[in-house]
Parts: C-alpha cells; sequence; structure tokens
C-alpha cells in the first residue's frame, strides 16, 4: 500500500504537450507577479523584514509543488498566518516566529499523519459556500487600502487593466489576460512617467538567495512553552485554510486530491521554510483562482514555478519589477475576487428555495470569517452553527405512541427515530408512569441509540416506572444500539 507522500513518476501532461506547457508557465508567471506585493504586505503584518515573506513564498511554492497533494493549488505566505504569529514576532522577535513555525509545521506533519484531513467530510455545503464568499470579499477588500488617498491616476488605470482582462481573451487565450494586463500597464506608467504607487513601494526586495540555518532562540523547554500556542494555532489555521482551499479547486476542477498528503507535505514545506528563514503559510486562494480559473493551470509545473520565477524575479529583476503599479496588481485581484463569489447563492430564487437553516449557515459563516478575517474561525462557527439547527431539526423526528392491550395488562410503547442528546431529552416526559399497567414494553425497533444521554434516558424511565413497581423490557434493537445499551445502561449514575 502506498504511503500518503509516495510520488511514484508518471510522464506529466506538462511534459506531453507543448500547449499544456505553455499554460503553466504563463501561469507561474502571472502568480509570481502577483504574489511579491502581497508577500510584502503580509510581512508587514507580521513585522518582519519584507524578505521573510518573499523567502516563504518561494519555498512554500516549491516544496508544495513536489509533496502537496492538489495540483496547482498556490500556497505561499498569507495574512491568516501572518496574523497568528504577528504578536510573537512583535513581543519576542523573528527567531521565536521562526521556531514556532517549524513546531508548527512538525504539529501539522502528526496532524496529517493522524488523519485529520477525513474531518473534511463534516464540513457542510452551506459551509464551503459561505467560506468561498467570505473569501471573495476578503480579497476584495485587501485591495480597497491601494484604493484610498492616492493619485487620481490609478482609477483609470485599474479600469483600464479590468477592461483589458475582460475583452483581451476574446482576442486570444494563448497568453493569460492578467499578465498583458500588467505588462501594459507598467509600459504605459513607465514610458509616460506617471507617478502611481508601485510595487517597490511596498518594500526593498532581498538581492540574494536565503541561506538554512536555525532559529536564534535558546533552545530551552521555556521557548517551547511560550510558542506551543502559536504553532498549534498556526498548525490549525494552516490546514482548515489549505484544505477548504483544496477541495474548492476539486470542484473547480472535477478532479480528487490528497487531503492527507496535502496536511503532511504543508508541515513538511513549513519545516523547511522555518529553516530558511521564511515566516510559513498555507494555500493562498485568491493566487490560487488566479492559476486555476483565470490562467487555466492543471499541473504542479504552474505551482514549482510561481515559487522559481518569484525568487528569480525579486533577486534578478528587482529593479524592473518595483516598477510595476500596484493599481495594475489590484485589477488582477478585483477580478480574480468577482470570479470567486458565488453570485448564484444570494440570487432571489436561490435564497427563496433553499431551507432558511442552511441560508443562516452560509450567512454566519460569511459574517464571522469577515469579521474576524480569519478563515478557520468562520469555518468552525459555520460548522457549529450547522450542527445545532441540524441537531434542532432531527430532534423533533423521534416520536413514542403508546397501545394498551384490550385485557389492560400490558402497554406497548413504540419509539421511532434518531436517539442522541437533543432528541432523548424529551423522551422521559412521553410516558404516563402513573396510570400505565404492571407490565410495559418500549419497542425501539424503528430506533437507533446513539449515545450515552440515550442510554440514560431509558434507565431514567425503567428508574420511574420501578419506583411505582411496574416492569419495563426494552425489545427491538438493532445491535449498534444494542452494544452501547449493554455497556452503559446502569452504569451513568453514582448510585451503581
Amino acid at each position: 500500500m502506498s504511503s500518503p507522500l509516495s510520488l511514484s513518476w508518471s510522464r506529466p501532461a506538462w511534459l506531453a504537450s507543448p500547449k499544456v506547457f505553455r499554460t503553466e508557465v504563463l501561469a507561474g508567471l502571472v502568480v509570481a507577479l502577483a504574489l511579491i506585493p502581497e508577500a510584502i504586505s503580509f510581512s508587514i503584518i507580521a513585522d518582519v523584514d519584507p524578505s521573510v515573506g518573499l523567502f516563504a513564498s518561494f519555498t512554500m511554492a516549491v516544496v508544495m509543488s513536489f509533496v502537496g497533494g492538489r495540483a496547482a493549488m498556490i500556497t505561499a505566505a498569507t495574512g491568516a498566518m501572518a496574523l497568528v504569529v504577528a504578536p510573537l514576532s512583535r513581543e519576542h522577535g523573528l527567531g521565536h516566529l521562526i521556531a514556532a513555525v517549524i513546531l508548527g509545521g512538525l504539529i501539522q506533519v502528526v496532524l496529517g499523519a493522524l488523519g485529520v484531513a477525513k474531518l473534511m467530510r463534516f464540513v457542510p455545503r452551506s459551509v464551503m459556500v459561505g467560506f468561498v464568499n467570505a473569501l471573495a470579499i476578503l480579497i476584495f477588500m485587501a485591495q480597497v487600502p491601494e484604493m484610498r488617498d492616492v493619485p487620481w491616476a490609478v482609477y483609470p488605470l485599474i479600469v483600464g487593466g479590468l477592461t483589458l482582462m475582460v475583452f483581451f481573451p476574446k482576442i486570444t487565450k494563448a497568453v493569460p489576460a492578467p499578465l498583458v494586463s500588467i505588462v501594459i500597464l507598467t509600459v504605459i506608467t513607465v514610458g509616460a512617467g506617471i507617478a502611481v504607487p508601485t510595487v517597490g513601494d511596498k518594500g526593498q526586495l532581498p538581492s540574494s538567495l536565503p541561506v538554512p540555518g536555525l532559529p536564534d532562540v535558546p533552545f530551552t523547554m521555556d521557548t517551547l512553552t511560550l510558542i506551543a500556542p502559536y504553532a498549534f494555532a498556526f498548525a490549525l489555521v494552516g490546514l482548515m485554510e489549505s484544505l477548504m482551499t483544496a477541495k474548492l479547486v476539486d470542484d473547480i476542477t472535477d478532479t480528487h486530491s490528497g487531503k492527507t498528503r496535502e496536511s503532511i507535505g504543508q508541515g513538511i514545506a513549513n519545516i523547511v521554510t522555518g529553516f530558511f528563514g521564511g515566516m510559513g503559510g498555507c494555500a493562498m486562494i485568491g493566487q490560487t483562482m488566479i492559476n486555476v480559473k483565470t490562467a487555466g493551470a492543471r499541473t504542479r509545473l504552474s505551482t514549482f514555478l510561481a515559487g522559481t520565477f518569484l525568487i528569480i524575479l525579486v533577486v534578478v529583476f528587482g529593479p524592473v519589477v518595483s516598477d510595476i503599479p500596484m493599481a495594475a496588481l489590484v485589477a488582477v485581484m478585483i477580478l480574480v475576487a468577482v470570479g470567486t463569489f458565488d453570485w448564484h447563492s444570494i440570487q432571489p430564487k436561490t435564497l427563496k428555495r433553499m431551507p432558511v437553516g442552511e441560508t443562516i449557515v452560509m450567512g454566519t459563516t460569511v459574517v464571522f470569517v469577515v469579521a474576524t478575517h480569519n478563515l478557520a474561525i468562520g469555518v468552525v462557527v459555520g460548522c457549529v452553527t450547522a450542527m445545532v439547527i441540524f441537531a434542532k431539526r432531527v430532534a423533533h423526528l423521534a416520536n413514542v405512541s403508546g397501545v394498551v392491550d384490550p385485557d389492560g395488562k400490558q402497554v406497548v410503547y413504540a419509539v421511532t427515530g434518531e436517539l442522541f442528546f437533543a432528541s432523548s431529552n424529551d423522551l422521559v416526559y412521553q410516558f404516563d408512569y402513573k396510570n400505565d399497567p404492571d407490565d410495559v414494553v418500549i419497542d425501539l425497533s424503528d430506533a437507533h441509540i446513539w449515545d450515552a444521554s440515550s442510554v440514560a434516558a431509558l434507565d431514567a424511565i425503567e428508574t420511574k416506572y420501578a419506583e411505582r413497581g411496574k416492569k419495563v423490557t426494552i425489545i427491538g434493537l438493532n445491535k449498534s444500539s444494542a452494544d452501547i445499551h449493554e455497556k452503559l445502561a446502569g452504569q451513568l449514575t453514582g448510585s451503581h
């Protein structure tokens, strides 16, 4: 049986087709250009030098192109991860941040090996839709600061960039429209000497490659105790964001990805990134959408080249890249935001047909993601909301109906439905303890016992009848229900 990280070689699609190769190369270049200002911005959020974010994006993308579980997904430094480790960096310095990234990577490897990716099956569709819509809103909101207090020329440049990207594909799709837009707007601003904010204004680009090394921290228990909570949060946020993004790409490309391999691979990439002085990262929804939806990439080559082009662009062509107007990249990200949002989900006819609970879950997910700027919090709150609504709905499906024998010596209660903590709470009150005959039969042929709460409820029913000198017989238990009832019956109170 192959391991989650088995790398059995088969001839890749990009090697067999020149067209696919060209698509992957150009997609990687577009993504690399879009990654540069974002990586610098996330470095600022984490209160570290721009090179820390850029090196992280380089190593994460390159390593994940080999060990990741989802082809064509872009993994790099992200805002969510920067927010998690920012307090550690500000209060204790870069060394502790790097140590937390390495420990977070180790935790991700362990969680991945333990099968944490399987929990994705419990994420409802309404949470997924809310996740996607919230991401689109966050991508757009991240562009708003780039449109405030800027020279008037920025606005026509953004409009021009959007126009180019909408209409250029009608001429040809051989070259990604975002790349054409970035090149043309850069040529215009540089050639005409138009003074607008550029990539170079975000921060100094590094002039050399990263070198491996150990984090500059004391290797003591105190250090471990300090960084462990940040590392654990880092690991959870990164895995959740990446697995949700992988699921989204699966849906877009109609292909399956290895979620366990993705989880373990991300841990490996973060460990490598930490040793190269990077701030760690996870899947990037915006850049992934550029790569998969806008540029049409489908293979690991685009992910590898995104990281490779990124380091070449900043180290070798730094002065040229610094001249790219931010307006060009803002236009790209606005188009990505519009394309990412699930507009069908908010159409009146869709909302009218959708169960109210589903809409509430979607809306709750969006609100919490946007309010906290933390995708993990929004998804967890959305899932909890969905579970509460589901439990409330299912709780009403447990019914009790009693039939007394003609001779009045026995009553048979038929219980139907799912018995768990929400439905079993009311079970105790649906029996006529005072007036029932001495022989009581509870038929569970059409019911299922799920938890200890249900067994406790049945115990309470037997106790109430016993106090009145009446005998209870439970029949019709299926094997699973019988097993849990036999194991727990009479064992759930201190009196036994």
